[in-house]
């Protein structure tokens, strides 16, 4: 159990790399709902060290009629590109490009197990660190919000429940739900992939 008060990124870190096994990915949903394969993606936990202790950064997308992410709190992030040589370049270039940020003002601590959403996209989340404070220039046409939750704050378990959601062809499946939080909702892929982060660095 780390003390997230002493979380160090050397803590980060070690633990990331302990735990990466680079066998299949995690999924909690029958495959079967699949069709094809899986598009490459990566994503960015960008965490920020504030006054108050370490805080995570997630963007609100922009809403866009039949877009399947569109409006939801997520990680930076997306699909992978022709020229990206691995999924950290994937996740930086993203990065930047969504909240206008440049990529040596990140401190990329790893990267963790693979995750396939429901939505067939084969997410590769790398964790990083942004310095505090920093400026964001968000992209107008993917984000509509950047905004950061306390670390101590998604621990609590007080603040997060599973919930059944229904598929249209109407199979249920168990999701991750965290409480409201500066009237932001964090779940589906995103809350899950936070989830075991959180796992990962011994914090549950």
């Amino acid at each position: 159990m780390v003390d997230i008060e002493n979380l160090t990124p050397s803590n980060i870190s070690k633990n990331l790399n302990a735990n990466l096994n680079g066998s299949s990915a995690i999924v909690d949903f029958p495959k079967e709902l699949l069709e094809g394969s899986p598009r490459k993606a990566s994503v960015l936990i960008p965490l920020q060290h504030k006054e108050d202790g370490w805080h995570v950064l997630f963007i609100r997308r922009t809403s866009i009629p039949g877009d399947f992410h569109s409006g939801q709190v997520a990680f930076p992030g997306g699909s992978e590109d022709p020229e990206d040589k691995n999924p950290i370049d994937t996740a930086l270039r993203e990065t930047c490009e969504e909240i206008g940020i440049e990529q040596e003002n990140i401190e990329v601590l790893g990267e963790m197990n693979k995750f396939l959403t429901i939505s067939n996209f084969l997410v590769t989340p790398i964790v990083g660190i942004i310095p505090w404070p920093a400026k964001f220039i968000p992209s107008e046409d993917e984000v509509d919000r950047i905004f950061t939750i306390p670390l101590s704050w998604l621990f609590d378990k007080n603040n997060q429940e599973k919930k059944d959601r229904k598929l249209p062809n109407g199979i249920k499946l168990s999701v991750t739900y965290f409480e409201e939080y500066d009237g932001e909702v964090l779940w589906g892929a995103s809350a899950k992939i936070l989830e075991v982060f959180m796992e990962v660095i011994n914090i549950f």
